[in-house]
């Protein structure tokens, strides 16, 4: 499923800053990270219905992304 490329960035702007303040992170850190990361590309791929989830879930997957990034 495909979903509607303007509600797409508005969740994905979300999802950032949630991401951010979880992080303790500047935002265009997270942006930067965000864009980079597997979590995006699932989402903006559509796969497995990703739009579809909780900005904090999302958040959450970018932080256990996140994490084994900083490793």
């Amino acid at each position: 499923m495909t979903a509607n490329p303007i509600l797409l960035q508005k969740k994905y702007s979300r999802v950032i800053e949630c991401f951010a303040k979880q992080q303790g992170v500047s935002l265009d850190t997270a942006l930067g990270f965000f864009y980079r990361s597997e979590v995006y590309q699932l989402i903006r791929d559509g796969v497995s219905d990703m739009h579809c989830m909780s900005d904090a879930y999302l958040a959450e997957e970018l932080e256990q992304e996140y994490q084994k990034y900083k490793e």
